[in-house]
């Protein structure tokens, strides 16, 4: 059986993708797992000035947005698909993904997708702004 495993290093990989792309938030979120409580994570989140904030444990209601997409994945697609190779499951996932993200509208949006609302520019924070010479 397949088992993919995400640990820190995986997570520090994904996030430094992530902020190079995004910008850096001021605060990240997440759940109690391992990986995103490693000392290294903590560590680099420090240095790159993001505060991490995680949810109480057995508390799915402090993140709702997850719960909710969780819900949704398993309905519309785990509950009703049989993945007979890897390749399968990532096409069917990667298809459902985009319907979700650029195609279905989101009544927290305006009922518009969220793929627009990701990709817009955020501001800059001050620090940021003050290291570019901007202000």
């Amino acid at each position: 059986m397949l088992t993919l495993r995400l640990d820190s290093e995986n997570v520090l990989a994904r996030l430094a993708d992530l902020f190079a792309r995004r910008g850096t938030p001021v605060y990240i979120r997440s759940d109690n797992g391992p990986e995103f409580a490693a000392l290294a994570v903590r560590e680099w989140l420090g240095r790159v000035n993001v505060g991490p904030l995680f949810i109480e444990p057995g508390s799915p209601w402090e993140n709702g947005y997850i719960e909710s997409f969780n819900g949704k994945f398993r309905d519309e697609l785990l509950n009703r698909e049989i993945f007979y190779t890897l390749t399968e499951a990532k096409i069917l996932v990667e298809a459902w993904r985009r319907e979700y993200n650029e195609v279905r509208p989101h009544s927290s949006l305006g009922y518009r997708p969220p793929a627009p609302e990701a990709v817009e520019p955020k501001p800059l924070r001050l620090l940021e702004a003050l290291t570019l010479g901007v202000v």
